[in-house]
């Protein structure tokens, strides 16, 4: 379990490497998220806690991808991670958010059947993502978040949240629109947000299945192969991400943790799903066969 102790994090998994790059003195209002488009967790560390002749950045925390947390400098201190930003009646984000940085490769290239970095490496496919980010540019291959990441950032997020009364969860993206593209539509942002905060009208929009044996898919291709046997008619999805053909949902259901691409036209949402019942119970019965009028009317 996490806690916060004079501006430090304390718990499992959680270790201290200062940062020169920090500014002054930091009451924060929001959190922002990041990757790192790095190779690795130590090397974002390294590199965030060098100080260069220019160029220098730093964050609060790294994220690593067993979840692992390395603090860089305490929460009341500013550091260098969000660049030149607005986000409300805020210009500048260092001076008013904590950044956290996760251990992620980012946005990729296709070059052949291989998934390669910005850097060089290149990944499988069972790390990869085919995904358009929320601000467009066409589906492309992202870097996939492991399960332990998500869940100690959910679990981080909600701590600094009420730590600090934090007003709003955001990434890069948000606050560096048209110039960042983290933490990328392979990290359920709007579902963390969701979840830290507690508000309603932030929570991924429900869908119900509406066909038999829905399959579920590691990425919005008919051809990917299914990450779960398929959803009966009727089952619960939360949506992640939309695109125009497919959609990137949750299954909702007690004890299972299922997250895949389904096609949109097998979904409908609540007003859909009443408009739906609505029209069936409105639908005229087609006339009786002669033979059962004549058999009523003998009656």
């Amino acid at each position: 379990m996490l806690t916060i102790r004079s501006h430090r994090l304390a718990g499992d998994g959680v270790t201290f490497s200062a940062t020169p790059n920090v500014g002054g003195a930091l009451r924060p209002r929001f959190l922002v998220l990041h990757y790192t488009a790095g190779r690795s967790a130590a090397s974002a560390v390294e590199s965030l806690c060098t100080r260069k002749a220019s160029g220098n950045a730093s964050a609060h925390v790294v994220l690593g991808r067993d979840g692992s947390l390395v603090q860089l400098a305490p929460f009341n201190v500013v550091t260098w991670h969000a660049g030149i930003s607005q986000w409300q009646d805020c210009i500048g984000l260092n001076r008013h958010a904590i950044g956290i940085e996760m251990d992620n490769a980012g946005a990729m290239n296709r070059v052949g059947e291989q998934y390669v970095a910005w850097f060089g490496r290149a990944y499988p496919a069972s790390e990869v993502l085919l995904a358009e980010h929320r601000h467009g540019g066409g589906v492309r291959p992202w870097h996939a978040y492991t399960e332990a990441q998500i869940e100690r950032a959910l679990e981080l997020t909600e701590l600094l949240v009420a730590h600090y009364g934090l007003e709003d969860v955001l990434g890069h993206d948000d606050i560096a629109r048209g110039r960042k593209l983290d933490p990328g539509p392979a990290f359920p942002l709007g579902a963390l947000r969701s979840r830290a905060l507690g508000r309603a009208d932030d929570a991924p929009p429900a869908y119900t299945v509406m066909v038999p044996d829905l399959n579920i898919r590691s990425a919005p291709d008919a051809r990917a192969a299914p990450v779960a046997p398929p959803l009966p008619k009727g089952t619960q999805v939360l949506l992640l991400e939309a695109l125009d053909r497919w959609s990137r949902v949750l299954v909702v259901a007690p004890g299972d943790d299922i997250e895949g691409w389904v096609a949109n036209r097998y979904l409908a949402a609540p007003r859909e799903r009443a408009a739906l019942r609505r029209r069936a119970a409105a639908k005229p019965k087609a006339p009786a066969p002669k033979a059962a009028r004549a058999v009523r009317r003998k009656r």
